[in-house]
Order: structure tokens, then sequence, then C-alpha cells
């Protein structure tokens, strides 16, 4: 009799880790990349601080910091409001975190994408599109309008369309999904910058410079396509060259896997390996 019970409480124990290290996962994969990691940091920062503090005896900076430390709970809620909402949203679109559905290959929503870049290219229209990498542009994608919806040539082209309202801002894509349009990203000033380039191009380039993502920009005036990435642009490029820097880029991506949770992840993988063969 006792050995089943403590044989219960073994299998309770063990389920309870199980749900603990699934949450911090799943907590760790929301923030992976952005600005909280920063904030986590600081926040670590102001804790040793507060133990030095104390172990130093200096007991004004220990009471100031006691004091801060002591609505911890409430300097969380604020600081991470934007990251408990997207949490908390994400569970409730999928409450098990658990999505299995493979949903559109990357190799798909890149095939999309040169080929709306080259239509835009030969007709000489505008467009900033930016494929978010490891760092979440989640901060930049709130400013524009919000699509959520699968990378499609068309859909693209319609954005970047002189007549539509949203045709001057920049296109975000994630998990092959079409985020934002209308979106504004950082601006690079650098003096020594050529004066050919213009608003699209400098702000690839800010971009590229604060984030890993992939910039793509097809110049008004000449039509012709660049790439920005890590600070550096690209310029003069065709179709399949961009197709083929693309997919190069995102490789590693595709080997991690996406989405946000654990069995997504794995589903995820097997997917687009069998889509290879």
């Amino acid at each position: 009799m006792f050995d089943a019970i403590s044989n219960y409480r073994y299998i309770l124990d063990t389920l309870d880790i199980i749900i603990v290290a699934l949450i911090i996962y799943y907590l760790l994969t929301m923030i992976e990349g952005t600005r909280a990691v920063q904030i986590i940091f600081g926040l670590a920062a102001v804790f040793l601080l507060f133990l030095l503090a104390q172990q130093w005896e200096l007991f004004t900076l220990s009471w100031f910091l006691g004091h801060f430390l002591g609505s911890i709970i409430l300097i969380i809620v604020i600081l991470f409001q934007h990251d408990i909402r997207k949490a908390l949203a994400g569970i409730g679109k999928h409450p098990f975190l658990i999505q299995i559905s493979p949903g559109k290959s990357e190799k798909h929503a890149v095939d999309e994408i040169v080929k709306a870049t080259s239509f835009l290219s030969n007709r000489r229209i505008g467009a900033l599109i930016a494929i978010e990498g490891k760092n979440s542009l989640a901060d930049f994608a709130e400013i524009g309008m919000s699509i959520d919806a699968w990378v499609s040539t068309e859909l693209i082209i319609s954005i970047f369309n002189p007549s539509s309202p949203l045709h001057d801002g920049g296109l975000i894509v994630g998990n092959n999904k079409i985020l934002s349009a209308g979106s504004f990203f950082p601006i690079a000033t650098d003096p020594d910058l050529g004066r050919e380039l213009g608003t699209r191009h400098r702000a690839a380039l800010g971009l590229s410079r604060e984030t890993d993502a992939i910039v793509i920009v097809v110049s008004e005036e000449t039509g012709t396509i660049s790439l920005a990435y890590q600070g550096e642009l690209n310029r003069g490029l065709d179709a399949t060259y961009l197709g083929t820097r693309l997919h190069d880029l995102l490789r590693v991506k595709q080997q991690r896997g996406e989405g946000a949770g654990l069995l997504n992840r794995i589903f995820r993988r097997n997917y687009i390996e069998k889509t290879r063969v």
C-alpha cells in the first residue's frame, strides 16, 4: 500500500517538474531576441547590487534598493506588460502550446517573396520587406497595420501598389507569415552613405544594424533590388541570386525549427525535411 502511494507521488512530482519546465521554456521562447532579455539582465544587476550593498553595509543604498525590489511584482507587470499580453494571447490561441499543422514551408515563403520582388522591380515599384531572424521585430510590427496572413506574391504586390495606403512603410515577415505592413524602421544617418540611397535603403540599413533581420529593398527610381543584412547593403541583385541568398541566410533558421511550442518545433522540422526530399 505504501509503495503504491509512493509511486503515485513520484508520478505527480515528475509531471509537476515537466509542466514547470514547459512553462519556463515557453516564456523564454516568447522573450527570445526581444528587449525583455535586456530588462531581465538589468533587474538581475539591480538585485546583485542590493546583495552587495547588504554585504558591505551600505545602509542608504540597501534601503533604497530594498524598497525598489519590494515592489518587484508590480514592476515586472509594468515592464513586461506587452510580453505578458503576447504570452497570454499565445496561450489562448494554442492552449497546449502545440501547433501540429506545419502551415506553409519556408521555401514557399521565400519563393513568393522573390517572385513579388521581381515583379515590383520590373515595374519600378518601391518596396521594403524585412524577414524576421532570431531577434523579434514585434516592436516594429506594432507601429504598422497588423495582417497575420501567409506570405503570397499577390498580397505583397497589392501592399506595395502605389495606390495602397501602406505602400510607403515596411512589410514584416515572420514564421512564413506577413505580420504587418506600413511599419517604420530606424533610419541610418551615416554622413558617408551615398546620396543616391533613399529612405528605404537607409531604413533597411538601420534595421539590419539593430537586429539580425534580412531586409529587401526595391528602388522606386531604378527598380534595383538590394539586400541589407548585418549592416551591409548589397545592391544590383537579380531574382535568382536573391532567392539563393535568402535560402542561404535562412538555412540555420530552418534547421532550428519554428513555433511557440517544443512539440511544434519537432513536427515542423520533420515536415521541412520531408519537403526537401
